[in-house]
């Protein structure tokens, strides 16, 4: 894992100061992660990158707060 990379918790269950984030829109939409404290703030911009059989598929999803704990990733426009 590189630097400012975190792993997507599908089944863990959120700690009192874990952040709870929503995806909305693009690949990720519906996505719910829960970032562990110990890894700090959420990141202001996430990007998904999506790799097949044809050209890489770039996504960025910018992060509205909505309280210390809970956030929406909205897929940004191009």
């Amino acid at each position: 894992m590189r630097a400012g990379e975190v792993e997507l918790s599908e089944h863990a269950e959120a700690q009192e100061d874990d952040a709870v984030l929503l995806f909305v829109g693009g690949p990720l939409d519906g996505r719910v992660e829960i970032r562990a404290a110990r890894h700090g703030e959420p990141l202001p911009t996430v990007t998904h990158v999506h790799l097949h059989g044809g050209p890489k598929v770039v996504h960025r999803y910018d992060l509205e707060s909505l309280t210390d704990q809970t956030g929406v990733y909205h897929l940004r426009r191009s």
